[in-house]
């Protein structure tokens, strides 16, 4: 979401007459866009704000921590101007107030509009429907707010025609899309799949109550191959006396009927979770019966976070546990979900794929991504863009090697 409203921003700069920077030294401006999810990205904002502040640059800051922490920003760059999310309507006027126009005024900066890119990320709304108790995304995001269908599908037809190949559609809960404004993700997914042209849509995290409400019709238009069969659906644990302590709204037997569901109807679907370790008042049977979930749904990624009380939020005031708990329940969780993973990969080795090239690997290699969204590591010229038909060679938990064919 951050990265979608970033590119956002970057595109606004351009169309202002700004000319994009080849490096933060060489910039007179910089959009720092933060987020202040879990403590630890806080912190490196604020190293971040800190470094910046000591390069006298002139700093614009968005994103989640201007709406919720803005005075620790204002304490540390005073006079910078502080956007947050619920503003970005007003950002062009609040740019020319201050900036003015850039050299590039009118020819649209040559900027971010008219870079050619593998992958695009479209946001499709902000804020969400839950309560969850440990959230601090929601003090700035607010409730749920559609985006436009028309004006996402422009921007989709104009990522398509710049040649992007894989369009990444966003949201806190990308689920919950519509629900404001009497339309729905399946009948959005179902519109730009109108569009024609080679490329593949990845669809976000949706929360599973929100997903239980669409899950027949959005499976309808999955089947078409433009869509990456995958989904992103956080579970958050294992046990429902944790969940109800987080204030989520299903039940794990919801969460499993719901992925074994989908499964039925999409069987190669790669699923991925998230779950966090070290809830207040996590016991010892709540954290094994996340292992437990884990072994029974054998995702293929699992995305680990130690639980961190953020400011403002009803969990903050619970009694927390003791950092050495929680991180011994994090390695746990990560140690299972390797080996199901790892499982789960070694059963496609030999199996033939066809994949699309995204980004530079390391060491000469570049990274594809499977019709379920796996990583692919390739070596050989490939160009980005490509779709190439590979042999699995190898794996390793987190993504696969193959061989073009």
């Amino acid at each position: 979401m951050n990265f979608g409203e970033g590119e956002q921003i970057a595109s606004k700069m351009s169309i202002l007459g700004h000319f994009p920077a080849d490096s933060v030294e060489d910039a007179d401006i910089i959009v720092l866009n933060t987020c202040t999810v879990v403590d630890t990205t806080e912190k490196r904002m604020i190293e971040r704000i800190n470094e910046l502040k000591r390069m006298n640059k002139e700093i614009i800051v968005t994103g989640c921590m201007a709406k919720v922490q803005s005075s620790r920003i204002s304490v540390r760059l005073p006079g910078s101007l502080i956007i947050p999310p619920d503003s970005y309507d007003s950002f062009d006027s609040s740019i020319e107030q201050r900036y003015g126009h850039g050299e590039a005024s009118g020819k649209n900066g040559g900027g971010t509009n008219n870079d050619v890119r593998v992958t695009a990320i479209i946001p499709i709304a902000s804020g969400c429907l839950g309560d969850c108790t440990y959230c601090i995304t929601k003090f700035a995001r607010g409730r749920l707010v559609s985006c436009d269908k028309e004006k996402i599908k422009e921007q989709f037809i104009d990522a398509v025609e710049r040649g992007c190949k894989e369009i990444l559609i966003t949201a806190q809960d990308t689920a919950c899309y519509g629900f404001d404004t009497g339309t729905s993700l399946p009948s959005l997914i179902k519109e730009l799949l109108s569009v024609n042209g080679e490329y593949r849509i990845r669809i976000g995290m949706m929360n599973p109550e929100n997903l239980e409400r669409i899950v027949d019709d959005l499976l309808d238009v999955m089947k078409d191959e433009r869509i990456y069969k995958f989904i992103h659906v956080p579970v958050q644990s294992g046990s429902d006396t944790i969940l109800k302590a987080m204030g989520r709204r299903y039940t794990v037997k919801q969460f499993i009927d719901i992925i074994e569901r989908i499964r039925s109807h999409l069987p190669d679907i790669s699923v991925s979770t998230d779950l966090i370790a070290g809830f207040p008042g996590e016991s010892d049977d709540d954290h094994k019966k996340s292992l437990d979930l884990i072994q029974k749904i054998s995702p293929d990624t699992v995305n680990v976070t130690r639980f961190s009380p953020r400011p403002g939020t009803e969990a903050a005031s619970m009694e927390q546990m003791h950092g050495r708990v929680s991180k011994g329940r994090s390695r746990d969780i990560t140690t299972t979900r390797f080996n199901e993973a790892n499982e789960r990969n070694k059963e496609l080795i030999g199996t033939r794929m066809r994949v699309l090239v995204t980004e530079n690997g390391k060491n000469g290699t570049k990274i594809a991504r499977s019709e379920n969204y796996r990583p692919v590591i390739l070596s050989g010229d490939h160009e980005l863009g490509m779709f190439v038909d590979v042999v699995i060679d190898d794996c390793e938990p987190t993504h696969l090697y193959g061989s073009a064919v």
